[in-house]
């Protein structure tokens, strides 16, 4: 019988490997692919503003959802991103995509604002439910080429029409990726199997946790 468990274990250890091998391949392949094409709306994702300007990372998918724009994708540019808790300059990242955009020349009417979300499930999930206001169901996401196969999914979940566009000028390229590409495998995985909500909700209250951890070290 022990035999047995231990084979069983093995081969449950090998099942699990082989899937997450299986969805790295897929986030990467994902990944290097552009599915733009003609939509309602294109949805940036975001990142980290500095006092109201953009990180080099969000500049990126900023620019590539501005040449997306300019070429007639999408007569829509929709920012996201709320303002983090320890954040005291009073910017979300939506706001401070909005006025970068602007600067840009992309009209203000042009662009609209999710500015709640504290993580990518958050931001697409609220974006969607004022999309879906305003009829609009079929979307470009840009962000960061590893996460693309993981914010087309939620898209899927949300019932959303999504595609692809990766931001080919993110200042996170070559190696330095490989971090990122295995978070979102694990992320990808797991949203398979219990629902990217849920996913979302385990990743926030392990940075509570985290957060939690380091005022305390302190």
């Amino acid at each position: 019988m022990l035999r047995w468990g231990i084979r069983l274990a093995a081969l449950a250890v090998m099942a699990v490997l082989a899937y997450l091998a299986v969805t790295f391949v897929q986030v990467w392949t994902v990944s290097r692919r552009d599915e733009a094409r003609r939509a309602q709306a294109i949805v940036v994702f975001g990142a980290a503003q500095y006092q109201g300007k953009p990180s080099p990372v969000l500049r990126a998918r900023l620019d590539h959802a501005v040449a997306l724009y300019r070429k007639g994708y999408a007569d829509t540019l929709v920012v996201t991103g709320g303002r983090l808790p320890n954040d005291t300059s009073g910017y979300t990242e939506a706001r401070a995509s909005a006025e970068y955009l602007v600067g840009r020349g992309v009209p203000d009417s042009a662009i609209l604002r999710e500015v709640s979300g504290r993580n990518s499930w958050q931001s697409l999930a609220s974006a969607t439910a004022f999309l879906k206001r305003r009829h609009v169901s079929r979307v470009i996401l840009v962000s960061d080429g590893f996460h693309a196969l993981r914010i087309r999914a939620m898209a899927d979940e949300l019932g959303l029409t999504a595609y692809t566009s990766p931001a080919r000028a993110s200042p996170i390229h070559g190696m330095g990726k490989l971090p990122y590409l295995a978070k979102e495998t694990v992320a990808v995985a797991l949203g398979r199997v219990i629902g990217f909500r849920r996913v979302a909700g385990i990743d926030r209250r392990v940075r509570n946790v985290s957060a939690v951890s380091v005022d305390w070290l302190h």
